[in-house]
């Protein structure tokens, strides 16, 4: 084997990654990018997107965490650039175990996207879409005056997908449904939509009591619990964890009551504060067996 064909064999063994054919979408802040990029994905059968330091496979988020949490548009830029070691292993290891054919990168400039695939180890853009070439001008305006206005964001996978990287931030789902997909068959794209972090006219903060009136609420309605004795709320960046303690009336499977009232409240809690509930514990404290159930 010549000395060429080495270098390149040995190129082959150390870069798996260089079989990957990479496209670029390409387009400045706020004019649709991440709303369309399913779409333009579709069109190319590209399977994966690489969008604000996400990894995606079809609708689901596989590796990374969204640069619209970041504090700062500084730090935002850096995250979805993967300047850290750490952001850059993670997408590289979950690239390296699904062995994408393609991937899409989306990015506000040649140079921007350019960078991701050098800090990712990815081979050079072999085709570029640019957002004109896919949207209207009146789209593209329609688009940067959402942004400017309301400040909201798009990311391409659903919300169940995104919320446990958004616990507390405004989310909303959308489904945009497209005529023609792969081999000229419809399908639905659903997506999200946030406000990031830098983008909020100052913070907000939901009291423990919020959380400790929406379950004695709950329980109220609830004929098997008799009284709540105890709520404890530790709060997580990913959500809280709630502890409480409760006294149920006899004549009702334990099990089943504890069990079914812990579900009410945690759906209860995230329908009304958008809040990622982390766990929640129920202690059967005691039995109350008068004979007059409180009159609820």
């Amino acid at each position: 084997m010549s000395l060429f064909n080495q270098n390149i064999f040995n190129q082959n063994l150390f870069n798996p990654m260089q079989d990957i054919k990479v496209y670029a979408f390409i387009g400045p802040s706020g004019t649709g990018k991440s709303y369309r990029a399913q779409m333009v994905a579709n069109e190319y059968n590209i399977n994966y997107i690489i969008d604000d330091g996400l990894l995606i496979k079809d609708n689901a988020v596989i590796a990374g965490s969204s640069a619209k949490k970041a504090p700062t548009k500084i730090e935002t830029v850096k995250h979805a650039l993967f300047i850290t070691e750490k952001e850059r292993d993670e997408i590289r290891k979950a690239i390296k175990k699904y062995k994408p054919e393609g991937i899409l990168i989306l990015g506000t400039s040649d140079g921007m996207v350019d960078k991701i695939a050098e800090n990712l180890g990815l081979p050079k853009i072999s085709k570029t879409i640019y957002i004109k070439d896919v949207a209207t001008e009146e789209e593209i305006e329609k688009a940067r005056r959402i942004r400017v206005t309301e400040g909201k964001h798009v990311i391409p996978v659903p919300t169940f997908e995104i919320k446990k990287d958004f616990s507390g931030y405004m989310l909303d789902p959308l489904q945009i449904f497209k005529s023609k997909g792969k081999g000229n068959m419809p399908y639905i794209a659903e997506k999200s939509i946030i406000r990031p972090t830098f983008s909020y006219l100052g913070n907000f903060t939901i009291s423990d009591s919020v959380f400790r009136q929406i379950i004695e609420y709950i329980a109220i309605k609830n004929n098997a619990i008799f009284k709540i004795s105890k709520i404890r709320v530790q709060k997580s960046e990913a959500g809280p964890y709630i502890y409480m303690e409760v006294i149920l009336n006899y004549g009702f499977n334990v099990i089943k009551e504890i069990r079914d009232f812990k579900i009410k409240c945690k759906k209860e809690i995230e329908r009304l504060t958008t809040m990622n509930v982390q766990r929640i514990d129920v202690l059967a404290k005691g039995i109350n067996v008068q004979n007059d159930i409180r009159n609820k």
